[in-house]
């Protein structure tokens, strides 16, 4: 069957702390765990009060270590903000610490507003070329060192930790394809390129020591609740949470509302609704339908499920009900 995994931003709710947004993630994994997702991915994103895993590297270890079994990795730390080894040695000590269980997802949009970009990037080159060729030097230092080799990740080197790229763009579709690397596709916000980028991505893909054939995930909001309505009404807090982010002033995730009416304008709806279009909210009757569709249409050999749900008893339900839904629907790849 088609392996479910979870992305989750560690969103720090209205009326709660980072502190309590770390340990809901945590909470959330163990959860997943039990449930028989196959990843647990955190996202890099700097200045903003609503996501607490800017320190990526650090939000995984932590998750890591109150689970067992399930991956947990990035998805993604933002490559162009941080030098290959520094990535290559934090990630090897996670590999070092939870063996065969660390994934790192790479991207190389900034994942923040301009100005802490440029803070986060000080002295870092982002011409068009650093990208690929600092991915290919990540992808050296989790080789076994060479005799006399100058510079070793202390850990890393020959720990083989799995690399992907991730993207919303034709871009990094392409550059997986080249390098023989598994590809995520970003379709919970940026849905515009999903079919086209995937298409790329497996046309041009050239096998490698890693992978022999492409393989190819998306990222999907899937909101579920005991009725269309009730999911309806939690879809409403990430919908507030990306107009106030259009807005100019991102903050902490809302409690969700009855209705949008009157939040927004006609523009920003249909804004927001756009950006969120490929996003799956409803009961498990509704949201089987959608999930068999995205995968139909798409092909992915792995769905990654995304919720930004206020209240925890609420988001654990929600992927237990995705669970279910992949169980009873048995998608095959």
């Amino acid at each position: 069957m088609i392996p479910f995994s979870v992305l989750d931003l560690s969103n720090v709710a209205q009326g709660a702390t980072v502190a309590d947004a770390l340990h809901r993630s945590r909470e959330l994994a163990q959860h997943a765990e039990r449930l028989g997702y196959l990843r647990f991915w955190l996202a890099e994103h700097h200045n903003m009060p609503g996501i607490a895993s800017a320190a990526t590297a650090v939000v995984i270890g932590h998750v890591a270590a109150g689970t067992k079994m399930i991956r947990v990795g990035a998805g993604g730390v933002m490559l162009p903000h941080h030098a290959p080894l520094v990535i290559a040695e934090q990630f090897g000590t996670l590999e070092a610490l939870f063996p065969g269980r660390i994934d790192l997802g790479l991207g190389r949009a900034p994942g923040t507003d301009q100005v802490t970009s440029r803070a986060l990037r000080r002295g870092s080159d982002t011409s068009v070329d650093a990208f690929p060729r600092d991915v290919v030097e990540l992808l050296e230092y989790f080789d076994p060192a060479r005799p006399g080799q100058a510079v070793q990740a202390v850990p890393g080197a020959g720990l083989a930790v799995p690399i992907w790229l991730l993207g919303s763009s034709l871009y990094s579709a392409q550059l997986a394809a080249s390098l023989g690397l598994p590809f995520a596709f970003a379709s919970h916000f940026a849905p515009d390129h999903l079919e086209e980028a995937l298409a790329l991505y497996r046309g041009e893909f050239q096998s490698s020591v890693i992978l022999t054939q492409p393989y190819a995930m998306a990222a999907l909001p899937v909101f579920a609740a005991e009725t269309d309505a009730a999911a309806a009404r939690l879809f409403t807090s990430l919908q507030q949470h990306f107009l106030h982010l259009r807005r100019g002033r991102p903050g902490l995730l809302p409690a969700p509302v009855d209705s949008m009416d009157g939040l927004w304008s006609m523009s920003e709806r249909a804004g927001v609704l756009h950006v969120f279009r490929e996003a799956v909210v409803g009961s498990a009757e509704t949201v089987r339908a959608g999930i068999e569709a995205f995968v139909t249409r798409t092909g992915v050999d792995e769905l990654l499920v995304t919720a930004a749900i206020h209240d925890q008893a609420a988001r654990l339900r929600s992927f237990e009900i995705v669970a279910e839904v992949r169980e009873a629907v048995g998608l095959k790849r």
